[in-house]
């Protein structure tokens, strides 16, 4: 790959260092379509994930190399034969294949994690280097902690990655500590110092943990970087990683500062954002830059009669820049499927004959329950398909008695790979005893850590979501499912986390049956 000095690339690190996240595991087929959607919209390279970490992992790898049309797919690779021989194994299928192989190189983490000296790292990096190489032509490797290592060992390690055939430098801010300054001189200093630093294309990794990930980003291309790696939603380790909607729209609506391209369509990133919500069950808070509910919605007065005077008063770009809807249309009981088809397509979503019949069968449940059905209703109703669509275990039916005059009760219906099971549990108010109800049917050791509930929308019929996170050792998962009833969103959300859950076991069983 290659990159003129007014184009970026958009490296999206979703499927990796995003799922890395706690409880943000995706199943096999979530990842498919995010990594669909970022073809489609023009992201140039997909890391699609972490091969030698696991079978599924491997497979979901090896599939999306499979699928792609026009992005590079990279598979992340620590810097041991194995995990480079199995990534290029995964890539390989893939029109353009890339190996993203790392090593640390900060003396915290050569002393304590690597337990290396700098000269055994330098032939490690040049050892590994050339054995990506031999297997793929475009090779990135990555000095782990780049921020906080010492100049001159940086400039030796990347100088070795290069002679030995890296294509891309990636010089990532691991912990978040760096300063844009601080980032940005970095930058500077290497492609000065080493040589031969022409022939390679420099990259940004930030992390979130003192909220500069975008600005450092930023900072990085001013210092000479021409490939930033980011996140949908900003997801990822920790605080998360520089986010791929800020940093796309900060280089379009800014190009008089920072006079630099992407090949993304920005017209899709609400819609990439959703998904990525859809499938992780993270939702995205309402004041998020760019996708959050309230990125262009005005309550004050002031603000409000300056756009109706002129947008440009309060808004730097407008909402269909990014795909979202200048209006919000109401939907009804009376609405017919023409119109919820194209609805559907307005906000976005494409769908199949058999998964549009069920989601306009859902709305007009949902519409025969609710005065009006606005477009977040629709989102979170099809978000939710999306999101439980291949799940063993599903809810059919919740009853729940509660009141002053305790126990509260629940009785349940659920469906597990097509076995209906009824049962009925007492609690400490409805939500407990719906969650004994579920305990009974599937049996687990898991804790629950996180119950939260929001409205979707606004009003007293408006549809609840409920995010439900369990911890099972040291498996953590995160399920969301929304309904109007609040209770029946909690049943679907905690079915929801005990699906991940069962999945997550599934891989882990499978890995040690590899290990042993």
């Amino acid at each position: 790959m290659t990159a003129s000095t007014d184009r970026i690339v958009i490296f999206d690190t979703t499927l990796r260092d995003g799922e890395q996240c706690p409880g943000a595991t995706m199943t096999f087929e979530e990842k498919l379509d995010v990594a669909h959607l970022l073809d489609r919209m023009g992201v140039d390279v997909i890391e699609a994930g972490f091969p030698i970490a696991s079978n599924g992992d491997f497979e979901a790898v090896a599939e999306i190399a499979r699928r792609s049309d026009a992005a590079v797919i990279a598979g992340l690779a620590r810097a041991i034969p194995a995990d480079i021989a199995r990534c290029g194994e995964a890539v390989r299928f893939a029109r353009r294949p890339r190996i993203h192989t790392f090593v640390s190189t900060s003396p915290i983490h050569l002393a304590h994690q690597m337990r290396k000296t700098e000269e055994q790292v330098l032939e490690i990096i040049s050892a590994t280097v050339a054995q990506a190489r031999n297997l793929v032509e475009d090779v990135e490797w990555s000095a782990m902690d780049a921020t906080r290592t010492p100049i001159e060992y940086l400039c030796r390690a990347v100088e070795a990655a290069i002679k030995a055939g890296a294509t891309t430098i990636n010089l990532p801010d691991t912990v978040g500590y760096a300063t844009p300054d601080e980032y940005r001189a970095m930058f500077v200093q290497v492609r000065e110092r080493v040589p031969g630093a022409d022939k390679a294309i420099f990259s940004t990794h930030c992390h979130d943990d003192l909220g500069l990930a975008v600005a450092n980003s930023l900072a990085g291309v001013a210092g000479g970087a021409r490939q930033i790696e980011c996140t949908v939603n900003g997801i990822g380790e920790r605080a998360g990683n520089a986010a791929l909607e800020e940093i796309v729209m900060a280089l379009k609506v800014r190009r008089d500062a920072m006079p630099y391209e992407t090949g993304v369509e920005s017209t899709l990133l609400t819609r990439a954002s959703r998904l990525v919500s859809a499938a992780t069950s993270f939702p995205v808070q309402y004041n998020k830059a760019i996708v959050g509910k309230n990125a262009f919605a005005h309550e004050s007065g002031i603000h409000q009669d300056g756009m109706l005077k002129h947008s440009e008063t309060y808004e730097i770009m407008t909402p269909g820049s990014v795909g979202v809807s200048k209006t919000s249309l109401v939907m009804g009981k009376h609405s017919g499927r023409a119109a919820f088809k194209d609805k559907l397509k307005t906000l976005g979503y494409e769908l199949g004959e058999n998964a549009l019949q069920d989601a306009f069968t859902r709305f007009k449940e949902l519409a025969d329950r609710k005065k009006h059905v606005y477009d977040e209703d629709i989102e979170a109703l099809v978000d939710n398909q999306i999101a439980s669509g291949n799940d063993r275990i599903k809810v059919l039916s919740l009853t729940v008695i509660a009141g002053t005059m305790g126990p509260q009760s629940a009785t349940l219906t659920l469906d597990i790979d097509g076995v209906h099971t009824t049962v009925q549990a007492v609690g400490n108010g409805p939500v407990d005893a719906i969650f004994n109800a579920i305990q009974r049917v599937v049996p687990h050791e898991a804790q629950l850590a996180l119950y939260q509930v929001h409205a979707v929308t606004e009003g007293t019929d408006a549809q609840a979501e409920v995010s439900v996170r369990l911890e099972e050792g040291d498996k953590t998962v995160t399920g969301r499912g929304a309904d109007p009833d609040t209770l029946v969103a909690s049943a679907r959300a905690y079915v929801a986390a005990l699906n991940k859950l069962a999945t997550k076991r599934v891989s882990l069983n499978a890995q040690a049956a590899i290990r042993a």
